[in-house]
């Protein structure tokens, strides 16, 4: 890494977040320590509420770009200056002190990792599954669990697999673990309910449930969008 501390760039993709993004900047904006972090990169796949407005309000560098997360975060990471990528999702708060605690993994010599996770619910139900977020084995990962990893590794996995419209964030951690050493934080970041919340607790897990299975018996990019936009996607 060059100089005293790795730099690291924060990458948020949104897609009419106006609901969410002020709070995760303003978060941000007052947690960030600017030694350790070089910018926060708010890249947005077109979006027509008051988000970008939001974003600019709050100084962050916002990049346009085509929709598609995976799109985004790959976009957001070509541009990033920082040697130390960290995705976070518009409705995902981080932790307190987090950009010590990711300094402190990538020193001690992770190139990748993640937060375990807890939603902003009393849901005994979505408690019971943010608790398997502690555990260190692909299955129990997501993107709402943020994700740091060093701009080289990065670079030398491809990025995220921009053919997958959902699910882009499992299969792109699937294959960190195949090739580090992924370290699970933990701290906590504390996530949104607002998608069971929409649909109902159990409903929308069994979903999630069936995507998981569906991507472990073989299903492609195309067949978990299928099943996502017509079982999810409201």
């Amino acid at each position: 890494m060059k100089g005293k501390f790795p730099k690291i760039s924060i990458i948020v993709p949104i897609l009419n977040e106006a609901d969410y993004i002020g709070k995760l900047l303003d978060c941000l904006q007052h947690s960030i320590i600017p030694e350790y972090v070089e910018e926060v990169l708010v890249v947005d796949g077109g979006s027509r509420d008051g988000s970008i407005k939001i974003a600019q309000g709050y100084g962050a560098t916002l990049i346009h770009s085509e929709k598609g997360r995976a799109k985004q975060m790959n976009l957001g990471a070509q541009r990033a200056t920082g040697e130390v990528l960290y995705f976070l999702h518009a409705d995902t708060l981080p932790p307190k002190n987090f950009v010590t605690h990711i300094v402190k993994a990538i020193e001690a010599g992770y190139q990748a990792g993640c937060f375990r996770m807890r939603f902003d619910s009393n849901s005994r139900f979505l408690q019971f599954f943010a608790w398997f977020t502690r555990i260190n084995h692909q299955i129990c990962r997501g993107g709402d669990q943020s994700l740091f990893i060093t701009k080289e590794l990065f670079t030398k996995t491809q990025g995220f697999n921009e053919d997958y419209v959902v699910y882009e964030d499992n299969e792109f951690i699937g294959r960190l673990y195949k090739k580090t050493n992924f370290k699970v934080l933990p701290e906590k970041v504390e996530t949104s309910a607002r998608r069971y919340k929409k649909m109902g607790v159990v409903l929308l897990q069994y979903h999630f449930g069936v995507i998981h299975l569906k991507n472990y018996l073989g299903a492609g990019p195309e067949q978990l969008y299928d099943y996502y936009s017509k079982k999810i996607r409201t």
